[in-house]
């Protein structure tokens, strides 16, 4: 099977940055399961939350009309924040599914 690998950015912030990220922060998702952030940063758990449960729809090949194969922005949930991300495809990647779980 082949899966995408992944990176997740702060596009932009339109409130005021409560949990000290930055525009241009991001951790990528390589390998199916492995999330790498660059050494020394962080991200936000609760912004990291709203976007996980899309990734592994991201990960895969996705019907032309499916919404999630258009879009690539989501939000944080902190109303005064509004942190926008923007998941972009970096690179695809042929794996054994038996080697997966």
């Amino acid at each position: 099977m082949e899966l995408y690998d992944l990176r997740v950015v702060v596009d932009r912030i339109e409130g005021r940055s409560v949990c000290g990220m930055a525009t241009g922060d991001h951790f990528t998702l390589e390998r199916s399961a492995h999330l790498r952030l660059p050494d020394g940063r962080h991200f936000c758990v609760y912004a990291l939350a709203a976007v996980l449960p899309f990734l592994a729809a991201k990960q895969r090949d996705l019907a032309s009309g499916d919404w999630l194969a258009k879009d690539a922005l989501f939000a944080c949930p902190d109303p005064e924040e509004r942190l926008i991300m923007r998941v972009e495809r970096t690179g695809r990647r042929r794996m054994n599914s038996a080697d997966l779980t």
